[in-house]
């Protein structure tokens, strides 16, 4: 037996096969899923759950967290993207990363290696610049 289905019988303190949206909302809150009885009501569509309900319940609740945390994600690059993208093109060239490493003080003059060839590693069309896409590459590969 998994895992949700002994959270389902915890939750189910009376036994009777049926959790109740507070049982449940209880259990949400303790996930980081905060919710309003109606929001609930209405998510849910029923005052309590059997255990299939449960099970697809759940697991519709965990998807959309994981969409909402990589939306958050891609929000977070496309500001650092701004970031480095001083003139605004859209595009970040060798002078912008430069600019912006040596602001940072990650610009390390006599490391060897120069910002042309941090670009050509992730620019996968090879017109010597970083669009967004290829920016977000880089960041999520470096970060892995």
């Amino acid at each position: 037996r998994n895992d949700l289905h002994r959270i389902f019988e915890k939750l189910d303190k009376n036994g009777d096969g049926l959790v109740s949206l507070d049982e449940l909302n209880w259990l949400l809150e303790r996930i980081g899923v905060h919710s309003s009885p109606d929001e609930l009501v209405s998510l849910v569509g029923k005052t309590s759950l059997d255990l299939i309900d449960f099970l697809f319940f759940y697991d519709a609740i965990i998807k959309q967290s994981n969409v909402e945390e990589a939306n958050s994600l891609e929000g977070d690059l496309v500001k650092a993207f701004q970031v480095f993208d001083l003139n605004g093109d859209g595009y970040i060239s060798c002078e912008e990363l430069q600019s912006v490493l040596s602001r940072l003080g990650l610009w390390d003059e006599h490391g060897g290696r120069d910002c042309k060839s941090m670009i050509n590693m992730y620019d996968t069309n090879s017109d010597g610049l970083l669009d967004f896409e290829e920016f977000k590459n880089m960041m999520l590969l470096t970060n892995s």
